[in-house]
């Protein structure tokens, strides 16, 4: 059993929800196997209550912490540096505080491609959808962008944040080269000739995350077998829109092994160690 010292330091994660996350579990276990004196706890805190958390964790000497929905995008303004994938993403999931300054780094798009490496799937050349625009969104469509996707075709609600958006996807595809477009997700037509040509769907929204299981961001009748689908979500492991896919014939994967490998790159940030992957998945995956 790992024991609290009174050098033990602080990792966390924030978010809400967050009682269901696996990331306690994983990264108390990593730092017990390699003898590392770090506790993970994880807190419910709302985006009010997000300057006020930050806060408390600098004052408490916290070595850093990850961020949950609806918290990555918030987090962005409360820190004193961006990587450069967090600033392209305007999105912050991993926070390194280094004395007192904060450094945000975004692991999501290195944990989606890992994942869907871990899958046999290589999206490199190949067309994707992808759907949200959030801070998980921001990060695998940039991290994709810059590994070299051909095109992303991403699909949000027409909302306040529309236009916002369409900036970032502009900076994003002069930054990488690749053709990203902008579309309604409630415009069926165009989600329909989108993925026509595309290897995989992403859903990168909340939609279908328990508790409101029977939800699904899209409809199933324009999905077809050839179409790799991925839903970030992994409670429950099976969303709706995984099952409605599996019955027609896709490939699908959820996003718990997007959690495994961005959590282990957060754990190599704050530690400076490897995070065991296989020991950690054989446990906990």
């Amino acid at each position: 059993m790992m024991e609290i010292t009174g050098t033990t330091k602080l990792l966390c994660l924030l978010g809400d929800p967050v009682a269901h996350s696996k990331s306690p579990m994983m990264h108390n276990t990593a730092a017990r196997i390699l003898n590392l004196d770090y506790a993970y706890l994880a807190y419910r805190i709302t985006e009010q209550q997000l300057p006020l958390a930050v806060d408390a964790l600098k004052l408490f000497g916290a070595r850093g912490w990850n961020l949950t929905m609806p918290l990555k995008t918030a987090m962005t303004s409360l820190v004193d540096e961006l990587s450069p994938a967090a600033e392209l993403a305007n999105s912050v999931n991993t926070v390194v505080n280094e004395n007192g300054r904060l450094i945000g780094h975004t692991t999501d798009g290195i944990g989606f491609i890992r994942s869907a490496a871990a899958e046999g799937i290589d999206p490199v050349g190949k067309e994707l959808v992808l759907l949200g625009a959030g801070g998980a969104a921001s990060a695998i469509c940039v991290q994709a962008a810059l590994d070299g996707v051909k095109a992303i075709h991403m699909f949000k609600r027409k909302n306040a944040s529309w236009d916002a958006t369409e900036q970032f996807i502009s900076r994003v595809a002069r930054k990488s080269g690749c053709d990203i477009t902008l579309e309604d997700i409630n415009d069926q037509s165009a989600l329909r000739l989108r993925l026509q040509n595309a290897i995989m769907l992403v859903n990168a929204t909340n939609v279908g995350m328990a508790p409101d299981c029977n939800a699904s961001p899209i409809d199933a009748s324009l999905l077809y077998p050839e179409l790799v689908v991925s839903d970030i979500i992994y409670n429950p492991a099976e969303t709706r829109l995984m099952h409605e896919a599996a019955q027609i014939g896709c490939k699908t994967f959820n996003g718990m092994y997007m959690l495994l490998y961005q959590g282990a790159a957060s754990f190599e940030l704050w530690t400076g160690k490897e995070m065991p992957i296989e020991e950690i998945r054989k446990k906990f995956f």
